[in-house]
């Protein structure tokens, strides 16, 4: 029944990996951002994402450092939080947060007329560490988190953003572009939860799985 197909979990990968890489023409970027670019389009099928996959300088290279050193981060999906391998994280100390279904959020965010991820930050912004926010869905939380970097309420270590959309978008990736924070961005509408979890994996698995 399965003759013919390649049904090994890493022959299917590596099979994947030779084809996008073919299909590249050669092209490739310097670690880590190679496998970043590469893994969101094994993820998606989408090779946009050789062009719009962009990053601060030596943004891909903190993230490594931050997550391999213990760093947790923080997600406005559970989809990202669910993908994020965190037993790997775990290793290295870190753990996941994901604040969106805590009722104290969701209280503030009914009160105050705004959206739940933009009380996520706010949240996050308390807990006093350095963190690695991961956004995947929600622009809003890109811009609730500039504006919190900007009242001198919360430092970064890396902001990965990703969301994708219509509405606040382009914007809100422009707005972190633009920051100072360390970052790596997909430019345009293009992204999702499924983009995120992808591109902390690259980070995660780039001293080896």
């Amino acid at each position: 029944m399965t003759e013919g197909y390649i049904v090994d979990p890493f022959g299917i990968e590596n099979e994947s990996m030779r084809i996008i890489s073919e299909e590249l023409g050669g092209k490739s970027w310097e670690e880590p951002l190679n496998s970043i670019i590469k893994r969101c389009i094994h993820t998606t099928a989408d090779f946009d994402y050789a062009d719009i996959v962009t990053c601060s300088e030596g943004a891909a290279e903190r993230g490594v450092e931050l997550l391999c050193s213990g760093a947790d981060i923080v997600t406005d999906t559970m989809m990202a939080a669910s993908g994020i391998n965190k037993r790997k994280l775990a290793e290295y100390g870190g753990k996941v947060h994901c604040f969106m279904a805590d009722e104290d959020v969701a209280k503030e965010a009914k009160e105050r007329g705004i959206t739940r991820a933009m009380v996520c930050m706010e949240k996050a912004s308390k807990m006093g560490k350095e963190m690695v926010y991961v956004i995947g869905n929600a622009p809003t939380a890109l811009i609730r988190l500039e504006e919190l970097m900007r009242e001198g309420r919360v430092s970064p270590g890396l902001i990965i953003g990703v969301p994708v959309g219509f509405v606040n978008v382009v914007e809100s990736k422009e707005l972190i572009m633009e920051s100072g924070a360390p970052y790596i961005v997909s430019r345009g509408r293009k992204g999702g939860s499924n983009v995120a979890a992808t591109i902390c994996n690259a980070l995660l698995y780039a001293r080896g799985r």
